[in-house]
């Protein structure tokens, strides 16, 4: 599905919504982006986690994600991670000590005050191996195939340009490196009307696109090994999935 608005639109009204979400888990405040029956039943947030007691509670209150992409990335010692719109860092933070020691996560973020809370969580948590970059993810400030995983919770589907961001993934990652992600599909019944009711109801998310479109776009990117793997019920028509494909390592 894509956004009739200009891509730099989209993401201008993305950041501006979140840095004001940011700005609210520094006060201390508990996020919601979804409304609350999505939120919970859905899997969105610290609910998508089964064990949280490594994190700050800082990190915990600023989760807006649909699940726990890190718990299907396999992560290794000494690997490189990249997190697409890292938000509070949660996933950095995890993701940080499964591939320490040696290895180094980075969170992509464009707001500038999600960098600050998530430095600020990295710091809280005495995480050393993390690194936070402001940028966008249609265009990650990394250099071509850098990165052994990439993944990304709750992001790819407020992007107006999702083409160029699995396509920016494809390019970071080493040949062989892996892409785990969870993300909001839609449902393969649901008409274009009815899609843009869904994603209302639901208040977080952008364009979802249904797993056969989004296999589309991960095969048109080179990615091969596709999954899509529905973990719960976001809100009639919406789901909430994990993703997983690779780079070929040829």
């Amino acid at each position: 599905m894509t956004d009739d608005r200009a891509p730099s639109t989209t993401r201008d009204a993305v950041i501006s919504r979140y840095s004001g979400l940011a700005r609210s888990a520094r006060s201390g405040q508990q996020l919601i982006d979804c409304e609350p029956d999505a939120f919970e039943e859905g899997g969105f947030g610290a609910a998508g986690y089964a064990d949280t007691s490594e994190l700050p509670d800082g990190a915990l209150r600023a989760s807006l994600g649909c699940g726990n992409p890190v718990a299907v990335a396999e992560l290794s010692p000494g690997e490189t991670v990249l997190d697409l719109g890292s938000g509070g860092g949660i996933d950095v933070l995890l993701s940080a000590r499964r591939v320490s020691p040696g290895g180094t996560a980075y969170g992509l973020d464009g707001s500038p005050d999600m960098i600050a809370l998530a430095r600020q969580n990295a710091a809280q948590a005495g995480v050393t191996n993390a690194q936070f970059l402001h940028g966008h993810i249609e265009d990650i400030p990394l250099a071509d195939g850098t990165v052994d995983v990439v993944i990304s919770n709750c992001v790819i589907n407020l992007s107006a340009d999702k083409p160029c961001v699995l396509a920016e993934a494809f390019r970071v990652l080493r040949p062989g490196g892996r892409l785990g992600i969870s993300d909001v599909i839609a449902g393969e019944d649901l008409g274009p009307v009815q899609r843009a009711h869904a994603e209302q109801l639901t208040g977080c998310t952008t364009g979802a696109l249904t797993a056969a479109e989004y296999r589309g776009l991960l095969l048109a990117s080179g990615f091969a090994g596709i999954a899509i793997t529905i973990t719960h019920d976001a809100t009639p028509g919406l789901y909430s999935a994990i993703i997983q494909a690779t780079r070929p390592a040829a």
